[in-house]
């Protein structure tokens, strides 16, 4: 069920009422002081809501996007510095001390 937003056409106040879709609309302001005529006002629509715990914003992904992070992450990995074992046996040794 979609929120719909009204506005009264005398007092200005704005709300937003939780109802069906095949719901008839509101025609008076709900406020007690007032009893202006009321106007369904045009709403943008909501996003998508994916209910669960296995929807990722990640899952669909453009293949511009994939191919662009596989080239990335290779550039990334051939231009980092190797480690050479005494670099590790320095710092063992450090810590031993």
């Amino acid at each position: 069920m979609p929120n719909y937003d009204y506005q009264c056409k005398k007092c200005g106040h704005e709300f937003e009422v939780f109802q069906r879709m095949t719901a008839e609309r509101l025609t008076d302001c709900p406020l007690d002081e007032c009893d202006g005529e009321v106007k369904r006002l045009l709403g943008t629509g909501a996003g998508i809501i994916f209910k669960g715990s296995v929807f990722y914003e990640t899952d669909y992904r453009s293949d511009s996007y994939n191919k662009a992070k596989k080239a990335d992450t290779a550039a990334s990995k051939s231009s980092e510095p190797k480690k050479s074992k005494s670099d590790s046996t320095k710092k063992a040794d450090k810590s031993t001390s």
